[in-house]
């Protein structure tokens, strides 16, 4: 397994590879990894001839009030968890060689980066897509691979890689859960041993609403405030959304039909928290 810190290495790298004929899938993160990362490698290897991973704690996707000087950082223990996976080479570059000094380009998305998320951090999926093309401009994948809690980074990335016409195939696969249920995440660090407890209502919560629909509910209203509730009373938490979706648009629905996403964003003990269920309907 290789550590590749330079961008211009990287990229010859994998200009080489794809004149030899092999495939790349890519796996973009911020390192401190978790099992949650480790599926997406694995789907990854089987995917692609090489497989890539990214680690690089990306501080344009952070607000300033938000936690990028604290987010964890142990690349030792990433590489640790990678080498028997497979992976051929770990991309580590640090913020200088992404974003050089005179840096003024980015990728702004318009609507689909307004709401949930995008409402309460209006600059986030700018410096999420913005990083996730240079990736696929360094990398060259054919394949990358984004997990489903991240639901709407997985929308904003593949409608930008639609508009810019980018070759690269975007593969969304599901939601990795600790046998509790909460949904893998590597701000779970941050949880205190009641915050984490509390933070159960989270998926027990979309749980229940998923079930609800399956039985026959179809008023979105009633499944938000129901979600919402569980949220407030049980966890403590505030709650920054809680959203009944088309799953592919992300377009809030009145009533219920296809295929949907029921969403949230929380904070528990000031750490916030997302989460999911998608199902179909009829």
């Amino acid at each position: 397994m290789q550590i590749v810190r330079s961008v211009t290495r990287m990229q010859k790298l994998a200009l080489k590879l794809k004149k030899q004929g092999k495939t790349i899938a890519l796996v973009p993160t911020m390192g401190a990894l978790h099992k949650g990362h480790l599926e997406l490698v694995a789907r990854a290897f089987r995917m692609a001839d090489i497989t890539v991973v990214s680690i690089f704690v990306n501080p344009t996707q952070f607000a300033p009030h938000e936690d990028f000087s604290r987010y964890p950082r142990n690349l030792a223990l990433d590489c640790k968890l990678l080498r028997p996976l497979g992976v051929d080479i770990v991309f580590h570059p640090q913020p200088q060689d992404i974003y050089p000094t005179g840096f003024d380009t980015y990728v702004v998305p318009e609507k689909i980066a307004t709401i949930l998320d995008g409402e309460s951090r209006p600059s986030h999926f700018k410096g999420v897509d913005t990083v996730v093309l240079k990736l696929f401009n360094i990398v060259q994948p054919d394949f990358a691979v984004f997990g489903r809690k991240d639901l709407q980074q997985s929308v904003v990335i593949k409608q930008m890689v639609k508009d810019l016409n980018v070759p690269v195939k975007i593969v969304v696969a599901p939601t990795v859960r600790d046998a509790d249920g909460l949904a893998l995440s590597s701000r779970n660090a941050y949880l205190s041993v009641d915050a984490r407890r509390r933070a159960l209502v989270i998926s027990r919560s979309l749980f229940a609403a998923r079930q609800l629909v399956l039985s026959g509910e179809r008023n979105t209203a009633k499944i938000r405030n129901f979600v919402r509730r569980q949220l407030v009373k049980d966890a403590k938490a505030d709650v920054d959304y809680v959203s009944v979706a088309d799953a592919e648009t992300l377009a809030e629905l009145r009533r219920i039909s296809g295929k949907i996403a029921i969403s949230l964003a929380c904070r528990i003990d000031g750490v916030r928290l997302i989460d999911n269920v998608v199902l179909k309907v009829g």
